[in-house]
C-alpha cells in the first residue's frame, strides 16, 4: 500500500527530474557535476531515496535553477511533516498487530519511557481483559478488521520490557483513568488491582495525578517519549511522531511540571485502592 509519506516522495523526485530534463541533463551527466554514484540520481529522482537539503540545494544548482531553492526545501518540508503524521486509517487498515508490533520494537530499543496518560490505563499496564476491550471498541469505532487476539499478545510481549534491568519506566495517569470505566466492572477491578500492585516496583516509577492537585501546567492530551529521541502523541485520526529537539524538550518540560503534582508509593496506592472501592461488584 503507498502511504502519504511515499506518494510525497515520490511527487518531490518528479519535480528533480523535471529539472534535470530542463536543463538538457541525462541522469549520468548530473551524476558527474554532482560528483555522486549515478544510482543516487536514479533513486532520488524516482522517490526511492528521501533527500537531504544539502542533495536538494547541490541539485537546483548543478540544473542551473538556483532560483527553486525555496520551492524544493518547502516539498522536502512538506515530506517531512508527512512522516511525522500518521493517519490511524492506514496504520490500521489491516487491524491492531500491525501497530503493536512497532511499539514491541520502539520498546525494546528504548533505555527509558515516560508517558502521560490522561483517561485510561497506559498499554504497558494493562491486563489482557482489559486490553481486549479497548481493542474491540477501537476496532468498532474505526469499522476495521478486528485482530484482537494477535494484537493483545503483542501488547502483552511488549511488557516483558517491564522486567528488563536496563530500563525504566516513568509514568504519569490522571485520576480519572481510574475511574473512566470503557469495560465490564469486574475487568475494572482486575486493572486496578494490577496498577496497585505495580506502584514501588523496581524500575517503575508511576505518579496519580490527584482531581485536586494544583497544576503548573494542565494535561491537555496524552504522550508518551521514547528515550529522549520521540515523543509520540495520539490524536483520534492520527499519531504525531516527533523528533525534533524543540519537541521533544517541550513534552519533556510539560511532563516534569506535571510530575511535580503527583502522588507517588502509599498516597499513590490509596487513590487507587478508592478508585477500586468505589466500583459496584454486586
Amino acid at each position: 500500500m503507498t502511504t502519504d509519506y511515499q506518494t510525497a516522495r515520490e511527487a518531490l523526485g518528479v519535480r528533480l527530474r523535471e529539472l534535470r530534463a530542463e536543463a538538457g541533463l541525462e541522469g549520468k551527466d548530473l551524476a558527474i557535476k554532482l560528483g555522486w554514484q549515478p544510482s543516487k540520481v536514479s533513486r532520488l529522482q524516482n522517490g526511492k531515496q528521501t533527500p537531504t537539503r544539502e542533495d536538494l540545494t547541490a541539485w537546483v544548482r548543478a540544473t542551473g535553477r538556483p532560483d527553486l531553492e525555496p520551492e524544493v526545501h518547502g516539498l522536502l518540508a512538506g515530506l517531512e511533516m508527512k512522516q511525522r503524521h500518521r493517519s490511524w486509517r492506514r496504520q490500521l487498515a489491516g487491524g491492531h498487530r500491525g501497530r503493536q508490533e512497532i511499539a514491541v520494537r520502539q520498546t525494546e530499543a528504548t533505555k527509558m519511557i515516560r508517558g502521560l496518560e490522561v483517561s485510561r490505563i497506559p498499554g504497558l499496564f494493562q491486563t489482557p481483559e482489559y486490553a481486549r476491550v479497548i481493542f474491540d471498541s477501537n476496532a468498532e469505532f474505526r469499522g476495521i478488521t478486528p485482530t484482537t487476539d494477535a494484537a493483545v499478545e503483542a501488547r502483552m510481549r511488549r511488557q516483558e520490557a517491564l522486567y528488563d534491568p536496563d530500563k525504566t519506566f516513568r509514568f504519569l495517569v490522571c485520576e480519572a483513568a481510574l475511574y473512566h470505566r470503557s469495560c465490564p466492572v469486574e475487568v475494572m477491578a482486575e486493572q486496578l488491582d494490577r496498577l496497585y500492585n505495580l506502584v514501588g516496583q523496581r524500575r517503575i516509577e508511576l505518579g496519580i495525578l490527584p482531581f485536586g492537585a494544583q497544576l503548573r501546567r494542565t494535561a491537555p492530551h496524552a504522550f508518551w517519549i521514547y528515550d529522549r529521541r520521540l515523543v509520540i502523541v495520539e490524536t483520534i485520526s492520527e499519531e504525531l511522531w516527533l523528533t525534533g529537539e524543540d519537541d521533544v524538550q517541550l513534552h519533556e518540560r510539560a511532563w516534569e511540571w506535571l510530575a511535580e503534582s503527583a502522588e507517588y508509593g502509599a498516597p499513590a496506592r490509596r487513590l487507587i485502592g478508592r478508585a477500586r472501592a468505589a466500583l459496584d461488584l454486586t
